[in-house]
């Protein structure tokens, strides 16, 4: 939304303050990265990443009961997709 804002600022030649602009951009990046990224889920208490890590595992059959697989290998799970 705030990308249509500022092509039509740009289009109408309408002056904005670069400071005040870039200062309200940040806040806005910042405070959803916090939301979507920093903040366990009310519902289970994970993080996003968290919730990929047990899905991985157990995508990869791993549990209490299952053999030793080195942690690079989940890792590996996670961030390869």
């Amino acid at each position: 939304a705030s990308v249509a804002i500022a092509a039509n600022e740009i289009a109408s030649n309408k002056r904005i303050d670069l400071p005040d602009e870039i200062s309200n951009s940040f806040m806005q990046y910042a405070l959803s990265i916090i939301l979507g990224r920093a903040l366990p889920d009310a519902r289970d208490g994970l993080k996003p990443v968290h919730r990929r890590i047990l899905y991985a595992m157990s995508g990869l059959g791993l549990g209490p009961s299952s053999s030793h697989r080195k942690c690079a290998r989940v890792v590996g799970e996670v961030l390869g997709k």
